[in-house]
């Protein structure tokens, strides 16, 4: 099944409605234990290759609350990467951004859209620190980003 999540992953995630992923998965392992926690929504990484490229598309759009929330990875090199996601989301109406790419936390917002890079739980080679993120929709949206350690389950 794959290496197991970090328990500190599982515990920020306690509670949540929905998981979104924004790539480079690896394997369909990890979305399956995500799943385990709450229903799980992914898209397809730079790093994802053979089942995982396959079966995930690039982009969604997804309904949270009121709110329409895009979710990608993200392309190309890291600087311009908030302008880069929101073309890729021109006339779909979404008031935030759910992204990965660079492996490292953002909050940003413009132009009346949020833009939310979760950070990484896992990476060892670009990541500053590691994190996930939560999203609280109410009738509005509060990001928040939390940091993990990597202690493993049983």
């Amino acid at each position: 099944m794959g290496r197991p999540l970090p328990d500190s992953v599982t515990a920020a995630f306690d509670g949540v409605d929905l998981i979104l992923h924004a790539g480079d998965i690896l394997e369909m392992a990890v979305v399956e234990q995500l799943s385990a926690i709450a229903e799980t929504l992914a898209v397809k990484g730079n790093m994802d290759h053979g089942e995982v490229a396959r079966t995930l598309p690039e982009k969604r759009v997804v309904e949270a609350g009121p709110f329409k929330i895009g979710l990608t990875h993200g392309h190309g090199p890291p600087s311009g990467i908030t302008w880069k996601v929101a073309r890729m989301f021109e006339g779909e109406g979404c008031e935030c951004i759910v992204f990965g790419h660079t492996h490292n936390s953002l909050i940003k917002e413009r132009n009346g859209v949020l833009f939310f890079n979760p950070g990484s739980p896992t990476d060892r080679m670009f990541a500053r620190k590691h994190t996930v993120g939560l999203l609280e929709v109410t009738d509005k949206i509060e990001p928040r980003i939390i940091e993990v350690h990597d202690s493993k389950g049983p």
